[in-house]
């Protein structure tokens, strides 16, 4: 972080201003380590290799820190050649790609593979994750002059109240310990007439809908594989998806459900005809996202109408809520 990127912080505690002590600048003022001092209530906040750090290293979201320390590129768009994250980001937001002049706050950062697009808008954007992920998406983006990457949990984040032009908080809602709460959390960073976008993993509803969430295969064995040690389990994945490739590879030719078999009975993640990728990039994003699929502490999808709901009781306007990229995507205009 650099010093003026303070008036982008607030203590979590009582909501004053920081200030900066015991600080040790680079030669082009970035401040690699120091101490955030609250100006009011005094407590202390470590700035560590350029990071605001708002919680310990190691906690319930320690499992995505690992998989985006050892995936940290595979999902970017300058690294794999695509449009992949690009048009999600744009398609999900529905936001134009000039904002200049504006704040953006992504809640859910990962290895910054929406950072990289959000930056792209001119805006000055706010990214945060809970999991020590923060430093991969350091590595990736934070050269970037209209960014300050902030290590922090969705229940406490270090800003000012009514600040934000946008917040986005995609691929995130669903590993949280409480959804909901950690849906309406976003709420108060918003400005009057702010828009808030956000996604979560669908949950399926009615009968034919409850069959099907019943046979997906993930959340039968989820309750073993997300105590593995995450190094454990990522080398397990690796030798399994590795395995039995050659098996989804003629699954994934049969018409309209062959890549859903994959996913849901055979928990790896097709992408097959999905995604422009070569044959060893749809390889790698399989043990991510498989390892993604088994490893958080949290999986909880909502229904639609449940998204749709916790809009309405925010008080959002121009709600718009249905299926989408993730399961269910939700956007909305805080009144």
């Amino acid at each position: 972080m650099r010093i003026e990127h303070l008036r982008y912080l607030a203590c979590p505690k009582c909501r004053s201003p920081f200030e900066i002590v015991d600080s040790h600048p680079d030669t082009d003022g970035r401040i690699e380590s120091g101490t955030l001092q609250c100006t009011g209530c005094q407590v202390q906040y470590p700035i560590v290799r350029f990071i605001p750090r708002f919680v310990s290293r190691d906690n319930y979201a320690t499992t995505f820190g690992y998989q985006w320390t050892i995936h940290a590129q595979t999902q970017y768009d300058s690294h794999n050649g695509t449009q992949i994250s690009e048009t999600r980001f744009f398609n999900e937001t529905k936001w134009p790609r000039q904002l200049e002049g504006q704040t953006v706050l992504e809640v859910g950062s990962g290895s910054g593979r929406f950072t990289e697009q959000a930056v792209s808008t001119g805006a000055f954007v706010v990214s945060l994750d809970y999991s020590f992920a923060v430093d991969a998406n350091y590595a990736s983006n934070g050269h970037h002059p209209n960014l300050l990457i902030v290590q922090a949990s969705i229940y406490e984040m270090p800003f000012a109240l009514n600040f934000f032009d946008k917040v986005i908080c995609i691929g995130v809602l669903q590993h949280t310990p409480d959804v909901r709460r950690s849906f309406m959390d976003l709420i108060p960073y918003l400005k009057r007439g702010g828009s808030l976008v956000v996604d979560v993993y669908l949950r399926e509803t009615g009968w034919f809908g409850s069959i099907k969430q019943a046979i997906k295969v993930k959340y039968w064995v989820r309750p073993f594989t997300r105590r593995i040690a995450p190094e454990r389990l990522y080398k397990a994945i690796v030798r399994y998806v590795n395995g039995i490739w050659p098996l989804t590879t003629l699954i994934s030719q049969i018409p309209r459900i062959g890549r859903k078999i994959n996913f849901a009975l055979l928990l790896v993640a097709d992408y097959r005809g999905a995604y422009p990728l070569s044959e060893q990039q749809l390889k790698e994003w399989a043990i991510l996202d498989t390892f993604d699929m088994l490893s958080p502490a949290y999986d909880t999808p909502q229904s639609v109408g449940t998204l749709q709901q916790w809009f309405t009781e925010a008080g959002m306007t121009q709600i718009e809520v249905h299926r989408g990229y993730n399961g269910v995507e939700g956007r909305g205009v805080k009144g």
